[in-house]
Parts: structure tokens; C-alpha cells; sequence
């Protein structure tokens, strides 16, 4: 069985979250009574236990033959597949899928397809909560733009969320996205939305719980439509 490990984005915080338990605790043992340096020691002890959770990176490495096959960037729960109009890059009507993250969930992002990136850039936007439809465009944001090698064209965009105040994005532009391979990462719960072509065949529905880099959300046409 493979055990999870420490994302990179968490190495930091979690040692700094030790240092500060070590600031509190050691104080709380020499200067009061022991009951509550124990409530104190078990407090601290479980947001230390949290922030390891959170940050936790499983491997995961998915081997599929058919290269049209659009794979989840995300873990948590889809709530959103409908047809919308996407003026922030393409200007027309695509496929939204969309999936909620919560704080317990993995929030690693990985490439739902292979392709070479075409456009990564970040926006400055509000904070509202991520379930919200006006959050993918009005929130904090980052769009990645991947073009596959039959010249299908899709968007990603990580959303930052009410309690999500940062949002990390390793694709650049003219980067080749690998599959099995991390986007980005997005702190505490948010969400990420896909635009997909309209002609797309959908394997997921809304309400359903996904894995990234595992659930198969759809796939695209052999014909060709940007």
C-alpha cells in the first residue's frame, strides 16, 4: 500500500506550525496547572494533525490508451455540467464542469489532459464562498488554457474561495502538460472549473464525488470543435 506524502506547498507551514505548538506548550507546562497543559497540548496536537491532512500529496498514476479522455484536476464533488458562455477566453459557449473542494479534501491540482499550454494567468478577485456560480468569475483566480494534440483547445480555472487566499499554478506557457502530473495547488476549499467543447461526452453528473487524476469525466469528440 503506497502511503501519502507531504505536499511541497505544506513543508513550510507544517514545520511552522510545530515551532508555534513548541512556543505554546512549553510555557503551558512550566507556568500552569497540568490540566491545562493537557487540554492545551491535545488542541494544538489536532491542528497539527490537520494541516499534515490537508497538505497530504497520494501518488496516483494513471494509465489509460485513449488520449481524448478528460481526467478529474481535482478531488471533491462536482456541482456543475451544464452548457454556459465563457467570455474570458473564448468568447462562446462551452461545457462547464465544475468541482467543489472541500478543506478536507486533496487539494492538489493535476492536468485533466495532455496538451501544450497555451495560456497561465493569474486574476485578483473577490472572496466569496467557492459553491457560488459567480465565484468563477468574480473570485480570485487562474486560468490555464491547454491545446491537445488533435488541436482541441480547453480552460481550467482554479477558484479561490472564501477561506482560499492563495492559489498556486505551475503551468506556463508553451509548457507540455504530462498526465499523473500537478497543475497547481489550491489552500483550504475552493473549486476548479473545466470549459470543455460542447460535443464532449460526459461520464459524470452533478452531486457526484470525484478523485483527481482518477475519475474519468468525459471525453472528447474524434471530431474536431475548439
Amino acid at each position: 500500500m503506497k502511503r501519502p506524502r507531504i505536499h511541497r506547498e505544506g513543508r513550510t507551514l507544517i514545520v511552522g506550525t510545530v515551532f508555534l505548538l513548541f512556543i505554546i506548550n512549553v510555557p503551558m507546562y512550566m507556568f500552569f496547572p497540568h490540566w491545562i497543559f493537557g487540554i492545551t497540548l491535545a488542541l494544538t496536537a489536532l491542528l497539527l494533525v490537520f494541516v499534515t491532512y490537508f497538505f497530504r500529496n497520494p501518488v496516483r498514476v494513471l494509465e489509460i490508451d485513449d488520449p481524448n479522455f478528460v481526467i478529474a484536476p481535482a478531488d471533491g464533488r462536482v456541482v456543475v455540467v451544464e452548457p454556459t458562455e465563457e467570455n474570458e477566453y473564448f468568447h462562446e459557449k462551452r461545457l462547464q464542469v465544475s468541482i467543489f473542494m472541500s478543506p478536507f479534501n486533496v487539494h492538489a491540482n493535476w492536468y485533466p489532459i495532455e496538451g501544450t499550454v497555451l495560456v497561465s494567468e493569474h486574476q485578483k478577485g473577490r472572496h466569496m464562498g467557492a459553491w457560488l456560480p459567480k465565484s468563477s468569475t468574480e473570485n480570485e483566480r487562474s486560468l490555464v488554457v491547454i491545446e491537445t494534440p488533435s488541436k482541441v483547445q480547453i480552460a481550467l480555472r482554479q477558484v479561490a474561495g472564501a477561506m482560499a487566499r492563495r492559489i498556486v499554478t505551475y503551468a506556463k506557457p508553451g509548457h507540455y502538460a504530462h498526465r499523473n502530473t500537478h497543475l497547481g495547488f489550491i489552500k483550504l476549499g475552493s473549486r476548479v472549473d473545466m470549459y470543455l467543447p460542447l460535443n464532449t461526452e460526459m461520464f459524470v453528473e452533478v452531486g457526484e464525488a470525484v478523485r483527481g487524476n482518477e475519475t474519468i469525466i468525459g471525453r472528447l469528440s474524434d471530431e474536431t470543435e475548439n
